[in-house]
């Protein structure tokens, strides 16, 4: 693995997100923090469509549209 992600009620806590980052030693990518059922919807049309073959027009999508907090380790 090099990045663990963060979605929903969670990315919206910097603590989680950070201490996270820390105990895995990697960073982490939070967000989108929208109501539960709205991310599972989203995450379920990205998977649907990496399917497909367009995956990386998935993920251009949802970085352009969702923004991101990157959290990284500050402890070894």
């Amino acid at each position: 693995m090099e990045v663990v992600h963060i979605v929903g009620g969670g990315s919206a806590n910097p603590l989680l997100c950070q201490l996270t980052a820390d105990a895995c030693g990697l960073p982490v990518i939070a967000g989108p923090s929208k109501p539960r059922r709205w991310v599972t919807c989203l995450f379920r049309h990205a998977l649907m469509a990496s399917f497909s073959g367009d995956l990386a027009s998935v993920r251009s999508l949802l970085r352009e549209t969702h923004p991101t907090i990157t959290y990284r380790p500050e402890h070894p």
